[in-house]
């Protein structure tokens, strides 16, 4: 690959990266509330940012398009998740309205361990298996027939440190002292307004999954011959 493909890539995998989405708002409402928990909720997306870039160089998009079922199931499994997130944080959201925490060391105390801040960000960021699919149409204009291992790692690694760079420094800048002052009192609607945003993007995908199963019955009612499904070549 050349130069310009590198800055290519990057470049458009931090427009998807800052697309306002389940991720982008997860950070922003934990980040208002704390820094560290945050980081965790960057890290978490972050691992799971990488487990999809690794499936995305190994051609897991084929078997997606391949056998929708796959990707129905997936979706489901995902959407359901995110509406259970979404109803937490409405609910959460409409609570606190009517008792609203007295300062920052308060919020901070009721988002819980940093470990289920991280657990929130990975599970969020598994949640949508369509990533798989963009990442995909991202990078095969840029990858050649059959890429080394090598360039599969370096691709995997750009797509991994640029995002956290681009989410890590909105997590430190949201979660300075001045503006969690600033946004403190925000910090419910910002939850109500979240919850509702997951909501809809979790039926969204469960829509999305119910239809791609009832292609797969429908293809196996009326078979058609499916296109092999191969793994990265540089395997």
């Amino acid at each position: 690959m050349t130069l310009a493909q590198w800055a290519a890539l990057v470049v458009l995998n931090i427009a998807g990266a800052a697309s306002p989405g389940p991720d982008i708002l997860l950070i922003t409402r934990t980040a208002i509330r704390s820094r560290r928990h945050a980081v965790a909720t960057v890290l978490g997306i972050q691992v799971g940012v990488l487990f999809w870039c690794t499936l995305t160089v190994l051609g897991f998009a084929a078997l997606l398009n391949a056998f929708p079922a796959v990707l129905g199931f997936l979706q489901l499994i995902g959407g359901a998740w995110l509406v259970w997130m979404g109803y937490g944080m409405l609910s959460g959201g409409l609570s606190e309205r009517k008792n609203p925490p007295a300062d920052l060391e308060e919020a901070a105390a009721r988002l819980g361990r940093l470990r289920h801040a991280f657990a929130h960000g990975l599970t969020t960021n598994l949640s949508n298996p369509k990533i798989v699919l963009f990442l995909s149409a991202l990078i095969a204009p840029l990858l050649p027939a059959s890429p080394s291992v090598g360039l599969a790692i370096g691709v995997v690694a750009m797509l991994s440190v640029s995002s956290v760079v681009l989410q890590l420094g909105m997590a430190l800048l949201v979660s300075t002292p001045t503006m969690r002052r600033k946004l403190l009192r925000a910090g419910p609607m910002i939850d109500v307004v979240s919850g509702i945003f997951f909501i809809v993007a979790g039926l969204v995908l469960v829509f999305n999954g119910v239809e791609d199963l009832q292609a797969e019955r429908r293809q196996a009612k009326h078979p058609v011959r499916r296109p092999g499904f191969v793994l990265g070549k540089f395997l």
